[in-house]
Parts: C-alpha cells; structure tokens; sequence
C-alpha cells in the first residue's frame, strides 16, 4: 500500500533515526565480535537507504514531483552522514556499510527503473555503410 510523498518522508525519516538510536545504543554489541560488526555495517547500509529516501521525499515536497535525485551532492552526502554513524561504532563497519550501501543502492536504481522506466537521452549514431 503505497503513500503520500510527505508520509513518507516522515516514515522514513522517522525509522532512520530510530536505526540510528538503536545503534548508539547498541554499539558496544555491534563491536564485540566479528559478525556483530559486518552485521552493524549492514544496518548503517539501511540507514543510508532510509535517510536518502526521505532526502528524496522532501525534495519531491518541496521542488516538484519529477525532481530526480543525483548522485552528487545527495547520494554523496547520504553515503558520508551514514558511514559517519558506522565509523562511531566501529572502523571495520564503514567498510562493510559502504559495500552494502552500493549494493543497496544498485538494487533501488534497478527497483525505479523497471517502476518508472529508464530515461535514455542516447541516441544512436547513423551507421556507415562500406560498399
């Protein structure tokens, strides 16, 4: 069941700082052992999503519904704050929330453009034909 733009942003950006919270409080879970870290760079990966979605919701609001989100400066400051919050809990977290971050990140553009189609601004070139 889909919602508003603004629900949305509000939803998402509610849960990111409920992930957030969650992991400051358990940071010293997310540091105790190996799987515990790979498992706290996969909830910054999360966070990361979440608060790009309602990065994107607000400028939805706010410029227009076909406003796109870029990669730079939004997906840029997005992937910074989240692996900012996993470098709190631990150093090996940044490097396992970036990776996931990029593969989540991969998965939703794959998601928007079979929702709401591939924009190409390609065109072909005209062929030479050899005699």
């Amino acid at each position: 069941m889909a919602v508003s733009t603004g629900a949305s942003f509000m939803l998402s950006l509610l849960l990111a700082i409920l992930v957030f919270s969650g992991m400051q409080m358990y940071k010293s879970w997310f540091s105790s052992t190996q799987l515990h870290t790979i498992l706290g760079g996969y909830v910054s990966s999360v966070f990361f999503l979440l608060i790009l979605t309602s990065l994107g919701n607000l400028e939805s609001v706010i410029f227009g519904k076909h406003f796109q989100t870029k990669l730079f400066p939004e997906i840029f400051i997005c992937l910074i704050v989240a692996l900012s919050a996993a470098g709190s809990i631990h150093r090996v977290c940044v490097t396992t929330g970036f990776a996931f971050s990029c593969l989540g990140l991969y998965f939703v553009n794959i998601l928007s453009q079979k929702t709401h189609g591939a924009v190409s601004n390609v065109q072909a070139a005209p062929s030479k034909k050899r005699r």
